[in-house]
């Protein structure tokens, strides 16, 4: 399917649930410019945004496709409704889940508000869309799991392992994230908001998009390379750069003289951000505009 075929039935199926582009944005923990570039045929959603937007919008997956019918004056089309109406939506919040094991299992977009979890086990998992909001989670395990457009607010993360899961959008906000590992996750489009960032492990993990801000960022290692990402007013304590590569990384700080750099290379505006923050620059070489291409 076209993506401008595919950004009208998105717009087709939202103004059917009456949705403005802000609120459908909103739920799904986007900009409202983002929906408006899909309806436009400018974009397409990630792969694993669609879970989310399938079950926003009340249609099926295969709505997606070319081969099934779009939307109509009279509504959506029924196979869909029919759907929405068979799915429950389980509502697990103010719960005490402990040593629970919910692995493997698909389509889990439930709610775990103000609950306790501990030691809950979710390998394997689909876990897209998934809210957690105000929860005590200690000693989870989600990897190999798929958190994508997952919203974890207010919540206090320790010791969990998020070793490579598919986090694509997922947003963390106000959380307090602390001793977990998420080495070798696709952190693609993943956004901290006035988060508690320390002591974990992400060696390995995918950087492009990813966005800080407002983070106490403290005693973590980055690698690798990070495209488009964004550092702004974070305040840093033991932060390393090793053997990373820093492409159109933004950084805007107070300073930056905190932040440790070994081995690193950076484009010519990563590069001016840093000298700005007064980073260290003797570990950072510069990329030639022939090489940065």
């Amino acid at each position: 399917m076209t993506a401008m075929i595919l950004g009208k039935r998105i717009a087709d199926a939202r103004k059917i649930k009456n949705l403005s582009q802000a609120q459908l944005a909103d739920a799904l923990f986007i900009s409202a410019q983002a929906v408006g570039k899909w309806e436009r045929g400018e974009s397409m959603p990630d792969i694993l945004m669609f879970n989310r937007l399938a079950e926003l919008l009340g249609v099926d997956l295969n709505y997606f496709s070319e081969k099934f019918p779009s939307v109509t004056r009279e509504g959506l089309p029924p196979e869909s409704n029919e759907k929405e109406k068979s799915t429950p939506e389980w509502d697990m919040s103010r719960g005490n889940w402990v040593d629970a094991d919910f692995s493997g299992l698909k389509n889990l977009h439930e709610k775990f508000g103000a609950s306790n979890m501990q030691r809950c086990r979710f390998v394997g998992s689909d876990l897209s869309g998934l809210l957690l909001k105000a929860n005590e989670v200690e000693d989870c395990d989600f990897s190999n799991s798929r958190l994508g457009g997952s919203h974890f607010e207010a919540s206090h993360m320790v010791r969990n392992n998020l070793a490579n899961c598919a986090l694509v959008e997922a947003r963390f906000s106000g959380c307090h994230i602390r001793g977990c590992d998420f080495s070798g996750s696709d952190l693609t489009g993943v956004a901290f908001s006035r988060c508690d960032f320390s002591k974990n492990n992400i060696a390995g993990a995918r950087w492009h998009r990813t966005s800080f801000e407002g983070v106490n960022v403290m005693d973590v290692t980055f690698d690798g390379i990070l495209e488009d990402c964004s550092f702004e007013n974070c305040a840093f304590s033991k932060v390393s750069f090793r053997n990373a590569t820093l492409l159109n990384t933004f950084f805007k700080n107070r300073s930056l003289k905190r932040i440790r750099f070994e081995n690193c290379r950076a484009d010519r505006m990563t590069y001016e951000f840093l000298k700005n923050g007064k980073a260290g620059m003797s570990n950072i070489e510069l990329i030639g505009l022939e090489q940065g291409a």
